[in-house]
């Protein structure tokens, strides 16, 4: 659903963007997609999963994020609690998967 949104930016953001994507599509049985703002965002009734890609990193917003936000410490957060996945970093894909359960599931 995110082709033409995420084409303009680049070839390694896409693959960040894609391996999360499939992370959150991992983490639960069945979801929404869709843009919110011009925002990818996935969906399980109201409770949602952003992930926002940018130049040079990637943002993801989810509430269980907080919770584990000291299992993060190679990573930055925005003030807004965002945790950001930059160029190079390697991806916690077992810890985002269980972040990204959390988040999606009463």
């Amino acid at each position: 659903m995110f082709e033409e949104y995420i084409q303009k930016y680049p070839v390694e953001i896409q693959e960040i963007f894609y391996t999360i994507v499939e992370l959150v599509k991992r983490s639960v049985s069945s979801l929404e997609e869709r843009l919110w703002a011009g925002l990818p965002s996935f969906y399980v009734d109201s409770l949602f999963v952003r992930v926002i890609p940018f130049k040079n990193h990637i943002n993801i917003e989810a509430l269980a994020l907080e919770k584990y936000k000291n299992h993060f410490q190679d990573y930055k957060f925005t003030p807004k609690n965002m945790l950001q996945i930059y160029v190079g970093q390697s991806i916690p894909s077992e810890l985002l998967v269980k972040v990204f359960s959390e988040s999606l599931t009463k």
